[in-house]
């Protein structure tokens, strides 16, 4: 029998939808005043609901909403440890954490984001394996399962006894976020299962050298040749889209998403139910994104405001992919984790990457 831990971090994500980059500290509260529903909740469900090995797994779950409340209906051998407030902390995290490894058990897991990952690691250490669901919305660190799914695969396979691993836990500073700036440094390292066919890759820096910065312009030039009269264009971030925008003469958030039509800003840095106002308003509408360098989502990570309701407004057909070559040839594959399984399994396909002017490459779309 393994025996796992389980903490959810309730607020995690939160602060994706409507644009805050992160529920660190009092964001959350921020957050829920702007409209946002909780996100780990459903992350959790999709994680348990796909492991298959349920009659060798007994889980020690946190109480309530940080674990207790998701688990009931999935046929686990469940005990409940600790007690908390309705409000809960980072303290109740690494509270929680320190006594489940006092209890002895052989796996952790955490739904949640890189804050939460760093909780984590300041409570356990190495002390014991962690399987990390992504649920933030940072969610940088090399120590993430690409998914909820692949979260359930690695627990299911860890009843094998794979070897374990270390892998980082970056330190992003939401403040930098926030202010448009990916201030960010190695934390410290998490153990995990050696299981790399389902770990995401850690964020790799964006060129910055004369040869990237040159690719950048030429896509950026070829990309706005080709912008339509009439059409609306959701700009998404990064270094490549904000080229596009500095060919366009408009401005650009560089971590954020920006409405662009006839080479005029319609609204910067919009949210979720910014964006589906604009979707009322424009008909003709596309989305243009650039892979993250090293681990390659397109979305899914840090940039939770193309939300399911959004992308699937907009349609598949209409989401247009840039990136410079030497970071498009760096990734195994594109990813998708949008916290809709129907819309990953529609996102799954083989796309075109425009890679430079009048040139692309063919790359497959995993969830």
């Amino acid at each position: 029998m393994l025996n796992v831990g389980l903490i959810v971090n309730p607020i995690a994500g939160m602060g994706g939808s409507v644009g805050l980059k992160g529920t660190d500290g009092d964001m959350y509260r921020k957050a829920k005043d702007l409209g946002a529903q909780p996100k780990t909740p459903k992350r959790t469900r999709d994680f348990l609901s796909e492991i298959t090995e349920v009659e060798d797994v007994r889980f020690l779950v946190a109480p309530a909403q940080m674990g207790e409340d998701y688990i009931q209906d999935f046929g686990f051998d469940v005990d409940v440890l600790g007690d908390v407030e309705k409000e809960t902390t980072a303290t109740d995290t690494k509270k929680i954490a320190g006594e489940m490894v006092e209890k002895g058990i052989d796996l952790l897991v955490f739904v949640g984001g890189d804050g939460t990952c760093r909780d984590i690691l300041d409570s356990v250490g190495t002390q014991v394996p962690v399987v990390s669901v992504p649920a933030g919305v940072k969610v940088f660190s090399s120590a993430f399962a690409v998914s909820p799914r692949a979260a359930a695969k690695m627990v299911d396979r860890f009843v094998e006894g794979p070897d374990l691993t270390k892998q980082e836990e970056l330190d992003i500073d939401e403040d930098a976020f926030r202010n448009d700036k990916l201030a960010s440094r190695l934390y410290g390292y998490l153990l995990v299962p050696e299981l790399n066919q389902y770990l995401q890759e850690g964020k790799e820096a964006s060129g910055t050298d004369q040869t990237s910065v040159k690719n950048k312009e030429e896509i950026a030039k070829y990309v706005a040749e080709s912008f339509e009269e009439d059409l609306l264009y959701l700009l998404g971030p990064g270094t490549t889209l904000e080229a596009i925008a500095q060919e366009l003469n408009v401005e650009k958030t560089l971590l954020g998403i920006d409405a662009v039509k006839d080479s005029r800003l319609e609204r910067n840095d919009v949210n979720e139910k910014d964006i589906l106002d604009l979707l009322q308003e424009y008909k003709k509408v596309k989305i243009i994104v650039t892979p993250i360098g090293g681990n390659g989502f397109i979305f899914g990570r840090g940039s939770k405001q193309f939300t399911p309701e959004v992308i699937k407004r907009v349609g598949p057909d209409n989401v247009m992919i840039v990136g410079d070559k030497v970071k498009v040839n760096g990734l195994h594959a594109l990813r998708v984790d949008t916290g809709d399984a129907e819309l990953d399994e529609l996102l799954s396909r083989h796309v075109k990457v425009i890679v430079g002017r009048d040139e692309t490459m063919l790359m497959e779309v995993r969830s």
